[in-house]
């Protein structure tokens, strides 16, 4: 099976900047979609971001945009979140996905999911 585990959550300030790792172990397709998506508090899992495993195409929520960064690094299977100028209302718990379609926004477009990290934004 595909394992993802996720790592670098914390605690900022607001403004400050976070990077999150993803790293991806087991089988895995070159093709597949890395996708983040994060939950808060009383509201439901939301896309954030997505990248091409094999290519450089990348999609971001609205709310997102401009501030955060999805990356990848091949060699090491890992996909990164750079998130900068963190607000408040990016405090959720942010998780992994692997999925085999670029561009999904769903939830049912991807197969395989992190256990989450834990991001809390102060002001």
């Amino acid at each position: 099976q595909v394992q993802l585990v996720e790592s670098g959550g914390g605690l900022v300030q607001a403004g400050g900047s976070l990077r999150l790792s993803c790293a991806v172990t087991g089988r895995t397709f070159s093709t597949y979609v890395m996708g983040w998506f994060r939950q808060a508090p009383g509201k439901d899992r939301e896309f954030v971001a997505s990248i091409s495993w094999d290519g450089p195409l990348t999609y971001y929520s609205d709310s997102v945009k401009g501030r955060f960064t999805i990356s990848r690094d091949n060699a090491k299977k890992t996909v990164y979140l750079q998130m900068n100028s963190l607000k408040p209302d990016d405090t959720a718990v942010y998780y992994c996905a692997v999925g085999p379609v670029v561009g999904v926004r769903s939830q049912s477009g991807y197969d395989y999911w992190g256990q989450g990290t834990q991001v809390t934004v102060s002001s």
